[in-house]
């Protein structure tokens, strides 16, 4: 196979690479256009040639209220109508105004402020740099250094890439990083981190060890902070930590002077069945990111939280957050959002969260448990993964020549069998393993659950079957 370099050589020549799509949108397959979806509502999208596909996942786990509800659609249209677009650091708007506190008071205390842009990726990028920012401001400008964890994903812009331990979507940029600054630990992992005859409370004191000798290493008096994913998401399909990981996190932090962040971008605002992962695991975080279920597809949105112990450190310093974008606190956006968790809150969405939840989990370990390659299933609230496996006893992986994630996501979307699955691939160790993620609207009913299930079991073993 050429390599990109060769294929570049071979158009500078005069050559050409046949471009099979007519669409001017640069796609993931640059020779294939995606699927072009023209309408959807509830769970169910309409594609161009009139194929109905039931979106068993929302995207990555955006779609808290599934497609089409008319009271978010009406909120937006009323805040065009009244405010469209104002500069946030020029001025306030009562929009942000509103979603700041809805999404403050839902800490139950723990954060004292937010701030506003437009995706998780810049959020997290946001969260670096208040990090640094608090550091400087205290008087210890020496605090440079990020401790994140391997296999975790952060985004995709440079700031957020550099804390992500990706090689697949890391290694084209890497000489761009210039961050010499950032090392990683080891990511909890139940099904594959665990040794054997190692209870749970001897790993999570061998994961502190490592966390604690990684600052004494780098030096703790350099790091600004540890972030880390609370429940992971689509790079290593929904890992969480075991009982008593985040509490020795968070003191290994204070013991150096750092800070902790928590990236909730994917699991946070109920997606796990509590408004923010971090309530089920007795911690509270300096610093937290959420996005996606902040407005659950409605708008592009995301959001910086912080402790009052943060915004301290910026009163005493300047005054202000060194940081902003043009969009941020668009009011149409936080409209957005900000119905659609007046909406969750209204309709006791996380008590469904839970209940569905309950159920998804185990639907899947039931139609799955005698499946010889599923390795392990797990969850939390409405955010499932399945991790497919070559050898269920060595718990060996395929090959990531197989494309057992792609095929499976490229079979759910045929006319046969009509959903739409998110899958990973790298989930091992970001070169190999491959999952399924489910991850369905707050609003999801039984029989809904029950369809996702079986159709999702159907696109699976066919694919397994001929691997």
């Amino acid at each position: 196979m050429a390599s990109i370099f060769e294929t570049v050589k071979g158009l500078s020549n005069g050559n050409q690479i046949a471009d099979k799509s007519s669409s001017r949108i640069l796609h993931p397959n640059i020779h294939r256009a995606n699927p072009k979806v023209i309408s959807a509502k509830g769970l169910y999208m309409t594609l161009e040639n009139g194929q109905i596909i039931l979106d068993a996942t929302g995207g990555p786990a955006v779609t808290s209220l599934g497609h089409g509800n008319e009271e978010v659609r009406n909120a937006v249209i009323q805040q065009m109508d009244r405010l469209s677009y104002c500069h946030g650091l020029s001025w306030a708007n009562p929009a942000a105004e509103e979603l700041a506190t809805a999404v403050i008071d839902s800490t139950d205390g723990a954060m004292a402020r937010a701030t506003m842009m437009g995706s998780g990726s810049e959020a997290v990028e946001a969260a670096l740099k208040l990090a640094r920012q608090y550091a400087v401001e205290s008087g210890e400008p020496e605090r440079f250094r990020f401790i994140a964890r391997k296999g975790g994903f952060h985004g995709t812009t440079l700031g957020a890439l550099a804390v992500t331990e990706r090689h697949g979507v890391r290694d084209p940029f890497e000489p761009l990083l210039m961050m010499d600054n950032i090392s990683f630990v080891s990511t909890p992992n139940l099904y594959r981190g665990i040794q054997d005859g190692e209870t749970t409370a001897k790993y999570v004191e061998r994961l502190a060890k490592e966390l604690d000798d990684e600052f004494k290493r780098v030096g703790p008096q350099e790091v600004a902070a540890f972030i880390a994913e609370t429940f992971t998401g689509s790079s290593t399909g929904c890992l969480g930590a075991p009982f008593g990981y985040f509490p020795a996190v968070k003191a290994i932090c204070e013991k150096h002077g750092s800070l902790l962040i928590l990236d909730e971008v994917i699991c946070g605002m109920g997606r796990t069945g509590t408004y923010h992962a971090w309530q089920q695991e007795n911690v509270t975080p300096d610093i937290q990111t959420v996005a996606k279920g902040l407005a659950g597809g409605y708008s592009p949105i995301a959001m910086l939280l912080m402790n009052q112990k943060v915004v301290d450190g910026l009163l005493l310093g300047r005054g202000f957050f060194n940081h902003g974008h043009t969009y941020g606190f668009h009011p149409v956006a936080c409209a957005a959002a900000a119905e659609v968790q007046k909406i969750l809150k209204r309709d006791n969405l996380l008590q469904n969260v839970t209940a569905m939840g309950d159920l998804l989990g185990s639907e899947l370990k039931e139609a799955f448990k005698d499946n010889p390659n599923v390795g392990d299933i797990r969850g939390r609230g409405l955010f499932w993964a399945v991790e497919f496996v070559s050898d269920k006893s060595s718990k060996k992986p395929f090959p990531a020549t197989k494309g057992v994630a792609r095929k499976i996501k490229q079979l759910g979307m045929t006319e046969k069998h009509n959903i739409a699955l998110q899958t990973g691939s790298g989930t091992v160790d970001g070169e190999v393993g491959d999952h399924l993620l489910i991850s369905p609207p707050y609003t999801v009913t039984a029989e809904e659950i029950e369809t996702i299930v079986k159709l999702a079991v159907s696109v699976v073993e066919e694919v397994l079957s001929q691997v």
